[in-house]
Formats: C-alpha cells, structure tokens, sequence
C-alpha cells in the first residue's frame, strides 16, 4: 500500500470511530432535552394569601366594624340570609362569641370574581394578633387563626424635662414605655418625683404584625440617672423566672406581705360587679374583704408614707393609704381606731401595725376592706406579686456578670 492510501484509510477509519463513539451520545442527549419543560416565569403570577385565603382567587372587601354594627348587618350586606347568620352565630359560641364583635375592628369578606359575587369567607380581627375565620360555604368551618409577630430591635435616650412620658415623645419613642419603665423602676424611684435633667437609656424590642407597632415591649436592659445617681435594670434568668437586676445582682423588685393581717378569711374578692350587702345594688367592688374579729392589728403590706387618713361615714369608715413608690398604693378601710402615731406624712415600715379591724361606715360586719392601686388603677390584691425576691446566686453570678457587662457596655454606647 502505498502512502498516500495509508494517510486515505487511516482518515477513513477515524471518521467512522468518531461517528461511532459520538453519534449514540449525541441522540441520547437530544432526547433528554425533548423531555425537559420550558416554563415562561414571565407568566407566573404570585398567589398572595392573607389569613390564610389565596386573595388571587376572590374580590375582597376590607371593611371597619361601625358603632354598634353587628355580624349580622355586616353579613346581610353580602347576601347571606337571616338563617345562614343565625347558624354561623351558633356553631361559632365555642370558638369565638359573636357577641364580643366591636367597633374600630378589621373585617374582611372574600368573594368570588363572578358577574353575581357570592360571598365564600368572612374574617374578623379579634385583636391586632389574632383573627376568626367563617367558612360560608360548605361545612361552614369556623377556625382560629394568628398573625405573623415580629420583635423588632430599638433604642431610646432621652433626657426629662417635664415628664417621663414627654420625653419618650422627643426621642421619638413610643410613650407608653415610659409606663414599662416606671414599673420597673418603681421601687427605687419616685416618677412623681423626677428631676428635669433627669437622663435614660434603653434596649428593648418591640412587637410588631404586619409592620404594625404595638404596644408591647420587651426590654433588655435599662439606665436611669435619677439626681445624679445611676440605676440599671438588668433582665436576668434565675429558677425559672425573669426578674430585673441591678449591677450588683440584686432585685429591682420590692416586698409585699401575702395579707396585711395575721388572722383572717376572704369573706368578698376583687370583682367589677359585686352585690353589695347593705346598698342592695350591684357594683364594683375593686378590693378583698378580709373578714376578722374587731381589733385585730392590721399591717402595712410594705415600706412606705401614709398620704391619706379619714373617716367616711357612708364609705369606708376609718380609713388610711399608704403610698409605697411611685407605682404603689394601698388603702385600708372600715378600721375601728388607727394606731397611735400615725398620721398623714408619717413613714411606716413593712409590717407596721397601722389599725385596727372594725366595721365603722358602711359595713354589715367586722372586716377590712383592702385595696392596691398601680399607677392610680385599682388591680386584684390577690394577683400583686408579694414574695422578696432573692439577688442573683452565686451559682448564677458568673452567667450574669457577662450579662451585665454586655448590657451596660450597649447602654454607654447609646
């Protein structure tokens, strides 16, 4: 063979392998793409749900709840019969009472998108985290649901010129911190009593729904300079229980006594809507009788200065407040003598005898008649944390100074 067919065959032969090896691979290939969907994304529209519902799938129409609107005049608006209402309001008694439907809620109706609308879902906001849904087709299922939180970071500093709650309004804070901040504070300073010039700082988080602020703070840590004095509360874990620190580890929070007397039953608890024995009438009855025999010494539950001391003829009788801090306030009514010594403007300690059980003014038998007040509001006696809270243990100091020093260091950067 000559060389010049050698170069011709050897060319030949591997045009024929190539095609060989290749040509198999090649198909395969072209069939693994024919099975391959091209989708546009262009044409892919987003479905969007609130409460749960797809809105792409419905005209909705969001609505307030007006003074005293019901659920069946909202819904007799969209079509729905006096019986169709009637049996939402009963299958819905066990998850939600239609009763309780207020003016100022959001509302909404989901309809269908034909040429007649047919209402298919109502949703109304029981408050700005939670919503009841009404199926109104089919089983008509009425369920509960919750809107996403969020807790968003924040930082406030401010210095008092006439109030605490001015103050939060120049820093551009949301002023109701300032009502967080007085209970935290409460038993170590008077907020009747700031100075101007009077400074704070603080880390706290915010609860949010739908880019909605609420009034509802989580705070992380705190400094108040109150006449020149530095005062720091430090949230800190211990036995199960939150409670607020200062620097030293020791608990913000001040001691109450269980009861202020020794000897007694609970013959009438805190209630909005008491009948009252003598008056005959139903009304509030904004404290706890404790039912004793007359002279039975009655103490102050905490540390504090007596503000008031009188007698009411058709009320309470002999009675006495005690103001503790710039949060609390007691009273104790229908005394039948106070004790020697005590007057308006006299410091009494915890546990002080203060008087004497009676049943002077309008009473029908030898009780007290004892009352707290938070920030000027009566609340439930029975509720109001008593026990001395213990300092950080040693056990848990180590975790707690790098806390504290964490904290402090993020408030001095402020």
């Amino acid at each position: 063979m000559t060389k010049r067919k050698q170069i011709i065959f050897s060319s030949a032969l591997g045009i024929v392998l190539l095609v060989v090896i290749f040509f198999p691979h090649r198909k395969n290939e072209v069939e693994s793409l024919d099975e391959v969907e091209v989708v546009d994304s262009a044409g892919v529209e987003e479905i969007v749900y609130r409460y749960g519902i797809p809105m792409n799938d419905y005209e909705v129409d969001f609505g307030v709840v007006k003074k005293n609107q019901s659920l069946s005049a909202i819904l007799a608006g969209h079509g729905l019969t006096g019986r169709q209402i009637h049996k939402l309001s009963t299958d819905s008694k066990e998850i939600f009472d239609v009763r309780k439907i207020r003016s100022g809620q959001p509302y909404a109706v989901f309809s269908t998108k034909d040429s007649v609308p047919v209402a298919e879902y109502f949703v109304y906001e029981i408050d700005p985290r939670s919503y009841v849904v009404y199926e109104l087709k089919g089983e008509g299922k009425i369920s509960l649901g919750k809107n996403p939180v969020e807790w968003k970071p924040k930082t406030a500093k401010g210095q008092v010129q006439s109030s605490l709650w001015n103050a939060m309004v120049d820093c551009q804070a949301d002023p109701l911190l300032a009502v967080d901040l007085s209970r935290i504070f409460g038993w170590t300073i008077d907020f009747f009593g700031l100075q101007k010039e009077d400074e704070f700082r603080v880390l706290y988080e915010q609860e949010c729904v739908d880019g909605k602020e609420l009034a509802n703070f989580n705070i992380l840590g705190a400094l108040f300079r109150h006449a020149g004095t530095d005062y720091y509360a430090i949230p800190f874990l211990q036995d199960g229980e939150v409670l607020f620190y200062n620097e030293k580890g020791n608990s913000l929070e001040g001691a109450f006594l269980k009861a202020p007397l020794d000897y007694f039953r609970i013959s009438s608890r805190f209630s909005n809507s008491r009948f009252h024995p003598k008056l005959k009438i139903y009304r509030p009855h904004h404290g706890v009788d404790y039912a004793a025999p007359v002279g039975t010494p009655v103490y102050a539950i905490g540390a504090g200065t007596v503000i008031a001391k009188g007698f009411q003829a058709n009320g309470g009788g002999n009675y006495l407040k005690i103001k503790h801090n710039g949060t609390y306030t007691t009273s104790y009514m229908h005394l039948s003598r106070f004790e020697k010594g005590i007057k308006v403007g006299s410091k009494v300690a915890q546990k002080q005898v203060i008087g004497y059980v009676g049943s002077t003014g309008l009473s029908t038998g030898p009780h007290l008649d004892f009352r707290v007040y938070e920030n000027g509001k009566a609340v439930n006696p029975l509720t109001v944390k008593s026990q001395p809270k213990k300092p950080v243990s040693d056990t848990n100091r180590p975790r707690f100074v790098v806390l504290r020093d964490s904290v402090i260091n993020q408030l001095n950067a402020l």
